[in-house]
């Protein structure tokens, strides 16, 4: 085990513990603010790009190129799976989050809707746990 990935890796994974301590439970979504839901997006946000930060130091540690250009998070999550870092299944469940990704990137905070946020802040922990439990041999 590599000592130093661990400790980089579980650096990223208080950082995600603490996004959980600021993002509101998804039943109260429909009764933020836009500024509220546009910080709880940021959140969301956040976590997935934790899990990013956390497969590309993965993929630093195991020699494997990380992917660049436009494509290159969708290409991370894919070699992540080749490489068996992570699951098919956890690979489809993470494309959610992926696209919540890209279209906050883009997107003005009065574009939200909570009815798309919902799901995947209600399920997030349960993504995270399942995140953890793959790669718990890097730790």
């Amino acid at each position: 085990m590599d000592e130093r990935l661990s400790k980089k890796i579980n650096a990223e994974l208080e950082n995600i513990d603490e996004v959980f301590k600021e993002i509101p439970p998804y039943e109260k979504l429909p009764y933020l603010s836009t500024l509220e839901l546009a910080g709880a997006a940021a959140l969301l946000h956040n976590f997935y790009n934790g899990i990013e930060n956390i497969l590309k130091q993965i993929f630093i540690s195991e020699n494997i190129e990380i992917p660049e250009g436009k494509s290159s998070h969708k290409e991370l999550i894919e070699n992540a799976v080749k490489n068996q870092i992570i699951s098919e299944e956890l690979k489809n469940t993470l494309g959610e989050y992926l696209a919540f990704r890209h279209f906050f990137s883009h997107a003005y905070a009065f574009d939200l809707y909570t009815d798309k946020m919902e799901p995947l802040v209600q399920n997030s922990k349960e993504v995270y746990l399942n995140f953890k439990k793959e790669i718990s041999k890097y730790l």
